[in-house]
């Protein structure tokens, strides 16, 4: 396969080992790497993001790590406009971009194009959610497809974040979610891509996020999470959903002693890996799926 001539997609849960792949590819095809994680964004959020080691970055060029301030908004149309860019630039310069992250929003804007749906009041979208939280997922997927049938076959019954997004899109807007996308522009050819999806399995991706939360509490995501809250952030802002500031907020509140925050923030990571896999397997089925024993011969079969 030529694979200079394509636009590589690293995607898998968290923990999953995608920035080490990513690395190791990158040197065996003259690549530069492009974040697509939309926590490790934030410039202040080096240990919570997981941001890939310093010491990488020194041997692949790596573009949109830590650039942009917790303070400002940054959305999915932000980062595909800069992604574009950088895609350019780098073909320029006769080297591969290759994109790693799990934000399954920026890697669907990438290959499908991004739906041009107007902002909907952070209010707006809150009452959404509370309906959501009395309703339970079952009785508000329920009310859903009565209120926009098109969301029957696209949505899953179980998929809680979809069926919220649709609702306030189609009571915002009067239009549906599916009628949005029909409408959607995209930027690339299909086989303009190589996506790759590192399928974990899930009792050692366990152990894994357990290691990974553990090392964090040493390396000082204490102390990051303290200079974070100095920052004053808005609470409407996105980068308060980062796993283990409300967690390590608690615990410098002495409402949480450090045992209790490291499984939580365990638990809430493993939850998200879930969410992950769950939008894999309806959002990224036409994925090359390589278990890690399978990364290593990937990378051997390339000249």
């Amino acid at each position: 396969m030529d694979f200079k001539s394509k636009i590589i997609l690293i995607s898998g849960p968290t923990a999953s080992g995608k920035s080490t792949f990513s690395v190791k590819l990158a040197k065996k095809i003259n690549g530069e790497i492009i974040n697509a994680d939309s926590m490790q964004v934030y410039k202040e959020l080096k240990i919570l993001s997981a941001r890939p080691n310093p010491k990488d970055y020194q041997k692949i060029k790596h573009h949109l790590y830590g650039f942009h301030s917790v303070k400002k908004n940054f959305s999915t149309g932000d980062w595909l406009k800069i992604s574009i860019k950088k895609i350019n630039e780098i073909k320029k310069r006769k080297r591969t971009p290759i994109f790693v992250g799990g934000t399954g929003l920026y890697f669907k804007a990438l290959t499908d194009g991004l739906v041009n749906i107007p902002n909907i009041p952070i209010r707006f979208r809150n009452k959404v959610r509370a309906l959501h939280k009395d309703l339970g997922q079952k009785k508000f997927y329920q009310k859903l497809i009565k209120f926009d049938p098109n969301s029957k076959e696209k949505i899953n019954p179980t998929d809680a974040q979809r069926s919220i997004r649709a609702y306030e899109v189609k009571q915002f807007t009067k239009k549906s979610l599916h009628d949005w996308f029909q409408n959607t522009k995209s930027y690339f050819d299909k086989d303009d891509f190589l996506k790759i999806y590192i399928n974990y399995p899930r009792e050692e991706l366990v152990q894994r996020i357990g290691k990974r939360v553990e090392k964090m509490i040493k390396v000082g995501a204490v102390q990051e999470v303290k200079k974070f809250v100095k920052l004053k952030v808005r609470k409407d802002k996105s980068v308060n959903k980062a796993i283990g500031i409300n967690e390590i907020k608690e615990y410098l509140e002495e409402r949480k002693d450090m045992t209790d925050v490291i499984e939580k923030i365990s638990i809430k990571t493993r939850q998200y890996a879930k969410r992950q896999s769950t939008w894999a397997r309806g959002n990224m089925m036409s994925w090359l799926k390589l278990h890690p024993q399978d990364l290593n011969k990937f990378l051997k079969k390339i000249k």
